[in-house]
């Protein structure tokens, strides 16, 4: 028995979103044999928040305590996220960034800021480096729903200094003005907003950026896609066709804006009476699904209506944070799982550009 041996065995490990073993995608970090058989090794995946991640574990135990002479194997699991973002010119990568995720919406009152915050503190808690940036410039709303409040400052090179909470890294306009101060801007200077909040500020080892962008089709979408490269979006919708006529569009815009749409999330889905338990689905059922499949893109997955969720982005307190193993905390987890996925699987299709010939 020695490594040959025991690689051989974990190329029956394969990874469902990759559609590969770990042995040829490199995952197999540090594999050492002993004279007695112990086995030791690391399986490196491509994000903290791998939804098939316990499962792979389980798979890569029995499969190695299978070989003739193993007497034990200790299985570590580890991470280290890869940038998915094309590799376009004119746009430099954020220093300090990895992967810079877009989360919009056809049309407001869809939930995407509630969905936003709610991802990315989920992340950060399957223990990813996060950040989110409020690129509502219009109606930003980040740090209410994350309890914040507060001025950001600057270090000695000038750089903004990011605001952090719930292990997440925070900028907002909402840090810059008054509560009730309206941001009335034509779209130059949105644009230097965004510029602003990606280039000059002090990120730190990030893999996700979250920004949170306005509802539409405008100036801050097209801003954020000629200034950064995007990893890809998030679009938010409802189950109701109104929403759904918006969330087509949305999607049409990332795509004509060459951002990759990572999926599609249906908030609001239904609701389950607190009293009996019935389920309503008051807004329609399935049609998110629907679309997405009709459009093809991924479906990340579904979104309840819980006034818990309402509560905790009034008060500071993502639902993520305030009943983290309730139904709906789960829902969000399970979301963000699919998303760090879709990240993954991207970032090993990226396609370098070819040069035009003249």
């Amino acid at each position: 028995m020695n490594q040959a041996a025991v690689l051989d065995a974990l190329r029956g490990v394969i990874d469902p979103d990759l559609g590969k073993d770990i042995v040829s995608l490199g995952f197999v970090k540090r594999l050492a044999v002993s004279d007695a058989g112990a086995v030791t090794f690391a399986i490196e995946l491509t994000t903290p928040a791998c939804p098939v991640k316990d499962r792979l574990q389980a798979q890569a135990q029995a499969l190695v305590a299978a070989v003739a002479g193993v007497s034990s194997v200790d299985v570590e699991m580890t991470a280290a996220v890869r940038t998915a973002a094309l590799p376009e010119g004119g746009r430099a990568p954020v220093a300090g960034v990895k992967n810079v995720i877009a989360v919009g919406a056809g049309k407001g009152g869809v939930g995407k800021t509630t969905v936003a915050v709610n991802i990315a503190v989920a992340l950060a808690q399957l223990g990813s480096r996060v950040g989110i940036i409020d690129g509502d410039i219009y109606g930003p709303n980040v740090p209410i729903m994350l309890g914040l409040q507060t001025e950001l400052v600057a270090d000695e090179q000038g750089r903004i200094l990011p605001a952090e909470r719930y292990g997440v890294q925070v900028v907002s306009m909402g840090f810059l003005t008054s509560d009730d101060s309206p941001v009335i801007w034509r779209g130059p200077m949105l644009h230097g907003a965004v510029q602003q909040f990606f280039r000059q500020v002090a990120w730190n080892d990030l893999d996700y950026l979250v920004v949170d962008l306005p509802p539409g089709t405008g100036d801050v979408a097209l801003s954020l896609s000629q200034s950064v490269p995007v990893s890809g979006a998030i679009v938010v919708t409802t189950p109701q066709q109104v929403a759904l006529a918006d969330t087509r569009r949305a999607i049409r815009m990332y795509q004509k804006l060459n951002i990759r749409p990572l999926g599609l999330i249906e908030n609001m889905s239904h609701f389950v009476c607190p009293s009996c338990g019935h389920e309503s689905d008051i807004f329609g059922h399935g049609a998110g699904e629907e679309l997405a499949r009709a459009m093809d893109v991924p479906f990340l997955g579904r979104l309840p209506i819980y006034e818990p969720i309402r509560v905790g982005g009034d008060s500071g307190q993502p639902i993520v944070i305030a009943e983290p193993e309730s139904p709906a905390a789960r829902a969000f987890k399970a979301v963000a799982e699919q998303a760090a996925a879709q990240i993954s699987i991207a970032s090993y299709s990226r396609v370098i550009p070819l040069t035009p010939v003249r």
